[in-house]
């Protein structure tokens, strides 16, 4: 039985497999899927792979909002090919404009109790409304899409006790960058941070899921929110409520271990460049110019924070040296900021209005001068992310990020006075144009395919042994914009895996690619952490097709060790960190019988070096994760099992 947490609530609810005991592996039924462009186009083309009409969830719903900007055909394409996929198969699409995928899901789909998987990394955004989200790659969910549970290892379920209320001019964003600041972008690798405690009732559900959205950078499993009398109220105002259950945590409940947090202590706080836990007080960095300021992006982007910017620009203008952008969350924050004449201070003030969408966030515009600071209400500051390289981002509150749009410079909104009084609407404008359902039978819909949809590669089986060279050694911290960058350059060829293999580590080494293709096959080395950031499952289908076999690191981030997993490269973890020391780019390594040791269950293996000294790696895998990586990667072994199913 379960403990008493919601998350173990949830998670009972949803087995399928394994049991509840932390780092053993488990497998939960899904309800509920989210898709977005710059990862759906491969996930849908992967679950039409799999061979089945029509999907198996509760619900499935697919976004563009990532790739907005339409330069060339390419982009406009592909959101044709969504729309047409989604008819065909049963899923709901939010079109382009109709807003952030985690913000229009929390608004009109989110629903307590529920499990949520989404190939986003910020899919815990939904942890706000009492879900457990997870974010995954596209594979993942297109087999969640096919009605196969999702595999995980069961997590700690680590407790955030939170006492107190905030002050005026410190918000949601402060608490999430106060725990990334305690714990760095590793402190909740395996774990779901759940939220606790007679704090909780003080914040809203926007306030929850702008906590839920940034637990990712923890490197978090999912966050998760009590579903509340304040879960109640804001599903009214969606017209929703009967959606709702209360879902709370049971008061002899068990956490792996307990955070406490005093809200009234919090005060601004800043992610300095370029990590999301390199965070300090606002007022110790007082005084430095800014350039531009951006209020955006899935964390920040709710009708609660263009509400307290608007009333804090009341009767005040934008400093002139600064570029001060708003990126509404959705359509619906768009007409409730019209409705409430939070457009108007806006406008008179001096801010750009942009589209409802991620934009800047994934680098799609809105780069930053030459050697200027940015302030953005953004979930990520990794090095040249935002388009311009290099790059001086900082991550702040809406309220920060409106006190230096104000003074020009970077600013403690506390300066600013008496805080604006922000009204929680008791009722939403609902206007579900922009969400088309599909048709009850969508088996004659004509897929749209535009000429830079490629078919997917198909990939070989593992041998028994690997003879591999280092192609790349990297450090610690490496994040899957170092593996893959977005950006409007390259994010148009996320359905186009030759042409956006050109790019493959272009972050780190230019020529990475060009070298890929003069032999083979590879590992790479990297140091703690490695693949933190973004789920995008391009990280890992584009080294393999370059044909990098194995990688051989201290540290893996969940999501991307998953999806090495699913396109068949072996996630290696070094016994003796101190071993990294000892490979350098260029060495040949030798594993022999690898394929009979992931048979066999071995969780070691032996790695002969071409200097003659051997190192161990760990094999931390189930034995799906085996048995698919010596099928060649998730696709053979889906393939495999439909059709025994069949025969």
């Amino acid at each position: 039985m379960a403990q008493g947490t919601v998350t173990e609530k949830i998670i009972e609810r949803h087995l399928v497999e394994g049991e509840l005991k932390p780092g053993t592996p488990i497998a939960i039924k899904i309800d509920q899927t989210l898709t977005q462009d710059a990862t759906g186009t491969m996930a849908y083309l992967e679950f039409e792979a799999i061979g089945i009409d029509r999907v198996r969830t509760e619900l499935s719903v697919s976004y563009v909002d990532h790739n907005l900007l339409q330069t060339d055909f390419r982009n406009a394409d592909d959101h044709r090919f969504l729309q047409s996929i989604a008819a065909r198969f049963g899923i709901h699409f939010s079109r382009p404009g109709n807003g952030i995928c985690h913000q229009v899901h929390l608004e009109r789909f989110a629903r307590p109790g529920k499990t949520l998987l989404g190939s986003d990394s910020h899919t815990p955004t939904a942890g706000g409304c009492g879900m457990l989200a997870i974010g995954a790659g596209g594979m993942d969910v297109a087999l969640a899409m096919a009605g196969q549970p999702f595999h995980l290892r069961m997590p700690e379920v680590v407790g955030i006790h939170l006492t107190g209320k905030l002050s005026p001019w410190v918000s949601a964003k402060d608490v999430i960058l106060e725990l990334l600041r305690r714990l760095s972008v590793k402190g909740g690798i395996g774990k779901v941070m759940e939220y606790f405690g007679p704090g909780v009732k003080t914040l809203s559900v926007p306030d929850r899921a702008a906590i839920a959205n940034l637990g990712t950078e923890l490197g978090a499993t999912s966050t998760v929110f009590p579903s509340d009398e304040i879960t109640l109220k804001f599903l009214k105002a969606q017209k929703r409520e009967d959606q709702w259950e209360e879902l709370i945590s049971e008061p002899d409940a068990q956490y792996s271990e307990v955070i406490e947090i005093d809200l009234s202590t919090l005060e601004p706080m800043a992610a300095c460049p370029s990590s999301p836990d390199n965070v300090v007080k606002v007022k110790e960095l007082e005084g430095k110019p800014v350039a531009q300021v951006i209020v955006g992006s899935c964390a920040n982007s709710s009708f609660r924070d263009i509400q307290v910017v608007s009333k804090a620009l009341h009767g005040k203008f934008i400093h002139q040296d600064v570029s001060f952008e708003i990126n509404p969350g959705s359509r619906q924050v768009l007409e409730m900021a019209e409705k409430e004449g939070l457009l108007r201070d806006l406008i008179h003030a001096g801010a750009r209005i942009h589209q409802s969408g991620c934009l800047g966030c994934i680098g799609m515009g809105q780069a930053p001068p030459t050697d200027a600071i940015s302030l953005r209400t953004f979930t990520r500051n990794f090095p040249g992310r935002s388009g311009t390289k290099p790059d001086q981002v900082y991550l702040v509150s809406p309220e920060t990020a409106v006190a230096s749009a104000i003074h020009g410079k970077i600013t403690d909104p506390r300066s600013l006075g008496e805080a604006p009084e922000l009204v929680e609407p008791d009722e939403y404008i609902i206007n579900d144009s922009g969400i088309i359902p599909p048709p009850e039978d969508g088996s004659k819909v004509e897929i749209v395919r535009g000429p830079n949809i490629k078919p997917l590669p198909q990939f070989d089986p593992l041998p028994e042994d690997l003879e591999l060279e280092v192609i790349l050694k990297v450090g610690d911290n490496i994040t899957t914009d170092h593996i893959m960058p977005a950006g409007s350059k390259i994010l148009p060829l996320r359905s186009n895996c030759p042409a956006i293999s050109e790019y493959c580590y272009s972050a780190v080494d230019a020529d990475f690619a060009k070298r890929a293709k003069t032999g083979g096959p590879w590992v790479v080395i990297g140091g703690e952490n490695y693949g933190q950031g973004s789920s995008r499952e391009h990280a890992a289908l584009a080294p393999r097709y370059l044909g990098v076999r194995a990688k051989l690191v201290k540290g893996f981030a969940r999501i991307h060790k998953a999806n090495l997993i699913n396109f068949g490269i072996i996630p290696l973890v070094l016994k003796d960190p101190n071993d990294y020391d000892h490979l350098e780019q260029g060495m040949k390594l030798s594993i022999k019988g690898i394929r009979s040791a992931l048979l066999e269950g071995k969780d070691e293996i032996e790695i002969l070096l071409d200097n003659g000294k051997t190192v161990q790696a760990v094999m931390e895998l189930s034995d799906r994760d085996r048995d698919i990586l010596v099928k060649g990667g998730l696709l053979n072994w889906v393939k495999e099992k439909v059709q025994s199913s069949t025969e």
